[in-house]
């Protein structure tokens, strides 16, 4: 079942299902697979302009697919972007944040996150 706010029958709701359909058949569980396809999918509708309330990093960050493409299958280190890790941290109420680059970002929160 798609997301909220996505039609039966619409491209986002085939979008869904074509991602969902390839990481079941990838091995992923049906529950994981559900929410990977739909946060995708939600994301290319905050990146078009369909979502009523789109975060600034969902309009911001390099597409869902080209981001897949670059983060996978490399050595250098993983995990959350600086973004991600400076929105945790206005979350959190940290200060300096602005000036930390990410890895004193990833201290300040506690390490890896």
């Amino acid at each position: 079942m798609p997301p909220r706010g996505v039609k039966t029958g619409t491209k986002r709701a085939r979008q869904y299902e074509h991602i969902k359909d390839s990481l079941r058949s990838q091995g992923k569980s049906e529950g994981t697979a559900e929410e990977i396809a739909a946060r995708t999918v939600n994301k290319e509708r905050a990146r078009s302009g369909e979502a009523s309330a789109p975060s600034k990093l969902s309009k911001e960050d390099i597409s869902s697919g080209r981001r897949g493409g670059l983060r996978s299958h490399r050595q250098g280190p993983r995990g959350r972007t600086r973004d991600q890790l400076y929105e945790e941290a206005r979350k959190r109420n940290i200060r300096g944040r602005s000036k930390m680059t990410k890895i004193e970002l990833e201290r300040a929160l506690g390490g890896r996150s």
